[in-house]
Parts: structure tokens; sequence; C-alpha cells
């Protein structure tokens, strides 16, 4: 089975990212979460180490071990990288190279050719902003398959385009895309 690090952003659907997490390790992944600040917000970051059996990381500049360099490491056992869900903030800081966070800094880090997803969550108005349509085109130059958000009634009372992907088409593209390999 694969080694899948998944970067759970900003967004209210990070609960459903424990699902994911869940998901993905009882079908043999060895899941690593990182957590955006913001993340943390919503969702624990215990969720999701009881959930993958592992350490979350969720600070960039905390290094426990002096012999390694945490995102480096990551990176390099990364064979699929998925940003589910990923706020309009860590598209924005993804595709203009920021690497200010856990997240962001890993996902700079990752050598070129590994599988990368994203998987956006966020407002309408937002997600179809010409800025984040950009900022999700470059992401696909860069390599990114975004999965795209679902149309529904959003937390914010809205309804259109921005929910995340059901967590079965998510499996489904991940599953489709380690196949490849």
């Amino acid at each position: 089975m694969a080694n899948i690090t998944l970067a759970v952003t900003g967004s209210i659907s990070a609960y459903k990212a424990a699902d994911l997490t869940s998901q993905l390790t009882k079908l043999g992944h060895q899941v690593t979460v990182l957590m955006s600040r913001s993340a943390m917000d919503f969702i624990t970051p215990l969720t999701f180490q009881s959930l993958s059996k592992n350490l979350v990381h969720t600070d960039v500049m905390l290094e426990e071990n002096p012999s390694s360099i945490k995102h480096i490491d990551i990176a390099k056992a990364t064979e699929l990288f998925i940003v589910a869900p990923a706020s309009a903030n860590t598209i924005a800081k993804l595709a203009h190279g920021l690497a200010d966070n856990m997240v962001t800094a890993t996902a700079l880090a990752l050598p070129i050719g590994t599988k990368k997803l994203i998987a956006p969550a966020m407002n309408t108005n937002m997600y179809l902003n010409p800025a984040t349509q950009q900022n999700l085109k470059t992401l696909i130059e860069y390599g990114f398959e975004e999965i795209k958000p679902r149309e529904a009634l959003l937390a914010c009372g809205d309804f259109g385009t921005g929910a995340l992907a059901e967590i079965e088409i998510i499996l489904e593209k991940v599953s489709s895309i380690l196949n490849e390999n």
C-alpha cells in the first residue's frame, strides 16, 4: 500500500477529512496528516492521530529530532499528496510557492513527479472568484489534479458549488491514481 500525506486546511469540511483518514487507513495505506493552524480551529490533531495511528504534524518550525528536517523527510516519503479540504488561502499559497506552514512547506518540498490531489471546499463565491480559479489552473500546471467541489447547501447558508467532494469520490480518485503506478 502507499504512503499518503493528507493535508487538512481551514474549512468546516475538515471533519470530513477524519473519515477520509479512517478509510485510507482501513485500506492499508500509511497516512501522515498535516494540519494548518486554521484547520485546528475546526478539528483537533488528536482525532487524526487516533485514526491514522501516526503523529500529526502542525508546526513546520517544531523539530523534535535534530538529525532530520521533518517536512523534507515527509515529502521524500510521500507517494500521494492530498489536500482535503483545500481552503482558498492554502490554494493561493500553494500556487505562489509560499512555505509558511507545515502544509505548504511540505508541498513545496515534494519531489518532482509526486502525485498530488487537491479537493477545494469553500463558499461558492470564493471558489468561483477569478483569483481562486487562476490559482487552481496554476496548481494543475504544477501537477495537481483537482477533485471538484460539489453543489450543495453550504455551511454559510448559500447554495452552490463549494462543498467538499464526497469521500467516496476522493477514494475512487486515490485508487485510480495508485493503480496507474
